[in-house]
């Protein structure tokens, strides 16, 4: 079983169910996160760069 960077819920995802780089949501908060290992199973909390300026 999983959890959630973001909020810490337990997450009901067997590391049979997904492969590494895939990308899911929380169902408790809504991130994005993303599957870095799955043997254990590890997600990533996907960081959104919303609101901030891109500079050349």
């Amino acid at each position: 079983m999983a959890i959630c960077p973001e909020c810490e819920a337990p997450l009901d995802i067997e590391d049979e169910q997904v492969k590494e780089g895939q990308v899911l949501d929380c169902p408790e908060c809504g991130a994005e996160l993303e599957v870095v290992s799955t043997n254990p199973l590890e997600l990533d909390l996907i960081e959104n760069d919303e609101g901030e300026d891109d500079e050349i």
